[in-house]
């Protein structure tokens, strides 16, 4: 892949996307959106990053986004989103991300005509998505959302790609799924519950454990690490902090998932179930 092919396919879509209006940029501070706001930048569109802001974002990705979004010179709105409020986003039968991308989407939408604002709404969704089970697609067709990455034929590799030649600080960054992607499907999603997991895990940031995962599981957190960061947390001090931190979490017992991080466990707990 040849980046000026692949700068030139992006800021084409971004502008098609756009037809003349500004650009509403769902971004969440990952590497897809942030190349996509940086897109619309680029291409001298009018444009505005929009964060969703509730009990699943935790504190630390909410001061990361705002960075990245000062480093684009792009200005960004914080969206309050009240998904946990919903019955089916709480239930977490595995399509909650459609209530919450639902609610972002509509937020969005209500306060752009409050203000009388011609904008169009652009997501982060590129190719390799459509491999894995995202019931926030469904929202984004029905609220008429725009893919620029899909438009322009990228897939991951792509997008760190050009995100490296951009020089974006997070071209590398791992996937940060939202703190309700802890939960096991069929486990209820409350605020409180989503505070003990940011709790644990802003433990793991402090610690230099980061990235790691803080599995809810009712009096147990299980925690998944990478193999050096493993290692550490079995030994003391490490070991002993970790157990305290998970009581002033509110859970009784933590332990370390000998598996490590494991993406996707979503989408692989729905497709074992569906005949």
């Amino acid at each position: 892949m040849l980046v000026s092919d692949l700068e030139t396919r992006l800021l084409a879509s971004v502008t098609r996307a756009a037809a003349g209006r500004k650009a509403l940029v769902c971004f969440s501070g990952g590497v897809d959106s942030t190349l996509v706001l940086a897109a619309c930048v680029r291409a001298g569109l009018p444009t505005r990053a929009l964060l969703a802001v509730s009990p699943s974002l935790p504190q630390a990705e909410r001061a990361e986004a705002h960075r990245l979004a000062a480093d684009l010179g792009a200005e960004l709105e914080e969206l309050a989103t009240t998904e946990t409020d919903l019955p089916g986003y709480r239930a977490n039968a595995g399509d909650r991300c459609y209530y919450c991308k639902s609610t972002l989407y509509g937020v969005a939408e209500a306060l752009a005509a409050s203000r009388g604002e011609d904008g169009v709404l652009l997501n982060g969704t590129q190719l390799d998505d459509l491999g894995d089970v995202r019931p926030g697609l469904k929202a984004a067709t029905e609220h008429a959302v725009k893919s620029p990455l899909l438009d322009a034929g990228f897939n991951k590799e792509a997008v760190r790609l050009l995100a490296r030649a951009w020089g974006l600080a997070n071209a590398d960054k791992a996937a940060a799924p939202c703190l309700a992607s802890r939960f096991p499907v069929g486990t209820e999603v409350t605020p409180e519950r989503l505070k003990q997991v940011e709790a644990m895990e802003e433990f793991l940031r402090v610690a230099g454990l980061w990235p790691g995962r803080a599995r809810w599981h009712e009096s147990v957190v299980r925690l998944e690490l990478e193999p050096e960061a493993m290692a550490r947390a079995l030994r003391e001090p490490l070991r002993t902090d970790l157990e305290r931190a998970a009581w002033r979490a509110g859970f009784r017992f933590a332990a370390v998932d000998l598996g490590g991080i494991q993406s996707g466990s979503l989408a692989k707990a729905i497709l074992e179930t569906t005949p």
